[in-house]
């Protein structure tokens, strides 16, 4: 199966304490997610990993496989 393919992709990070929260939105649909990691694992880690669970979550919504909020 192939991945979903984002061609616009909105990215907040916070530092919180010893954490890092990156937040991933699609701006189309205006879904969002987050992550929170360790400041070592890296920014450009970080932000792949939200962008993947993004785009998980939005390939899920479009096969049925969540319910629409």
């Amino acid at each position: 199966m192939p991945a979903e393919t984002l061609y616009e992709v909105i990215i907040e990070i916070q530092q919180i304490g010893n954490a890092v929260k990156v937040t991933a939105v699609d701006p189309e649909t205006q879904i969002e997610v987050s992550i929170v990691g360790p400041p070592s694992a890296g920014e450009e880690m970080l932000k792949r990993t939200a962008i993947r669970k993004l785009g998980y979550v939005l390939n899920k919504r479009r096969t049925g496989g969540m319910a629409s909020r």
